[in-house]
């Protein structure tokens, strides 16, 4: 985000709102809309804000992957195999023949 250009009033963005989603097209930068010169709320085109969502929960995941991992390495895991047989169990699946 650039702050000398990504910030407006939102009595601008209704004037001109045609031009500001151009602009937002084209940048695919979020924008910061305020009122009375306070930051109140932040504009975005949709594919921006789709890979944006994207982004989070690939970062999401990478997260969770290094806590397992993390927690593989103190050995505070236990094997597949009873894992599984614990999840059969405890939702009544058959084991397998």
């Amino acid at each position: 985000m650039d702050l000398t250009r990504d910030i407006d009033s939102l009595t601008h963005f209704k004037r001109n709102t045609t031009e500001v989603i151009e602009q937002l097209k084209a940048t695919g930068e979020a924008m910061v809309l305020t009122v009375n010169g306070k930051a109140e709320i932040v504009v975005q085109d949709a594919a921006s804000y789709q890979q944006m969502l994207e982004l989070v929960d690939r970062a999401e995941a990478v997260i969770g992957i290094k806590k397992g991992l993390d927690s593989m390495a103190r050995s505070e895991g236990i094997p597949a195999e009873e894992a599984f047989q614990r999840l059969r169990r405890k939702h009544k699946i058959p084991q397998e023949a």
